[in-house]
């Protein structure tokens, strides 16, 4: 593990190069606008996605995708619905035997409901997959801040080596073989931060938004059990620890997404005051399409999936989660 390639300068990726470039191996940073890329080079800054971040000497950026050639672990860390394009042009350049891939993405792919390691497993079948999660804001990794993460893959060995590759004296990593888990908690928890979101733009309060993440937290469960997922790993650092930062942090941008909407401005709005991807949007299509299709009850993801495609108010949608049928709270 030699060196190690980053496909995507947004404000993950970039974070993911400064971190590892504390490792002593050669980074790169693949990114596809050259204007970021310059900066990046040229100021060590990332003013877009990591404002006031300062970034170390330590690792290289590049438009060239000829550097996946030379990659021992490729990490991706691209938008959900960019990730198998992307894959596919990294295809194209090629990848060397032994190159072990790992996904940074949350999120399941609307066309196939894969999740991202099995888009990986598709588009590099000769290569191992992994996934990585967890409470990381990409703001706080870049400066070094006291972050722990898991890593999930199926082949122990890779897991361990991931794990050496991701520990450093302010980064702890853990590892799991509930690969399905990890990424579960990783696209639903996006999810229930918009519908946090627009709790507090509503001002319905702390109660409300305390009850609203912990109904969120069981159905994350039950779309992962029902996916052969393990129900202790929701309990862990990509479930409860990933929902915690994603819903209550002021870096989060699926909060900050779903406050807009409730503050009363409308979803074209919302998205044309954000300079970055707010995955809970795309993985609320993905997560309902998946949900109706095995028929499990996910009333947060019905009503957000519903807000964003315009077939409900944000004041409705609020009614509406109050107003459900009683039942008992463990079914």
């Amino acid at each position: 593990m030699n060196h190690l390639v980053i496909i995507g300068a947004g404000s993950l990726g970039t974070a993911f190069a400064a971190a590892l470039s504390q490792t002593g191996r050669r980074v790169s940073l693949w990114g596809r606008d050259p204007r970021t890329i310059h900066e990046i080079n040229g100021q060590r800054t990332c003013e877009a996605y990591l404002p006031g971040v300062r970034l170390p000497e330590g690792f290289e950026a590049t438009t060239d995708r000829a550097v996946c050639r030379e990659a021992d672990l490729l990490v991706m860390a691209v938008p959900s619905r960019a990730f198998r394009s992307v894959c596919g042009e990294i295809r194209e350049a090629g990848l060397k035997p032994g190159c072990i891939t790992l996904s940074g993405t949350k999120g399941i792919e609307l066309e196939s409901g894969l999740r991202m390691t099995e888009v990986l497993g598709e588009i590099f079948p000769e290569h191992q997959a992994a996934v990585i999660s967890g409470p990381s804001h990409a703001e706080e990794v870049a400066r070094g801040v006291a972050t722990a993460l898991v890593i999930g893959c199926a082949d122990e060995a890779v897991a361990l080596t991931l794990q050496e590759i991701f520990t450093l004296p302010w980064l702890r990593s853990y590892t799991s073989n509930d690969v399905v888990g990890i990424e579960i908690g990783g696209t639903v928890k996006n999810i229930v931060a918009i519908a946090g979101g627009i709790v507090d733009g509503l001002g319905l309060g702390d109660n409300a938004k305390a009850a609203l993440v912990t109904r969120g937290l069981a159905e994350m469960v039950r779309i992962g059990v029902s996916m052969g997922a393990r129900a202790e790993t929701f309990m862990g650092l990509s479930g409860v620890g990933d929902l915690m930062v994603t819903c209550f942090s002021h870096h989060s941008r699926n909060t900050r997404f779903g406050r807009m909407l409730g503050q009363g401005l409308s979803l074209a709005e919302a998205r044309d005051r954000m300079n970055m991807v707010a995955e809970g949007i795309p993985n609320s299509e993905s997560v309902y399409h998946f949900a109706r299709k095995h028929q499990i009850r996910t009333p947060v993801t019905d009503l957000l999936h519903d807000l964003i495609q315009g077939r409900l108010e944000v004041h409705d949608a609020a009614r509406c989660l109050l107003s459900r049928s009683p039942r008992a709270e463990l079914d």
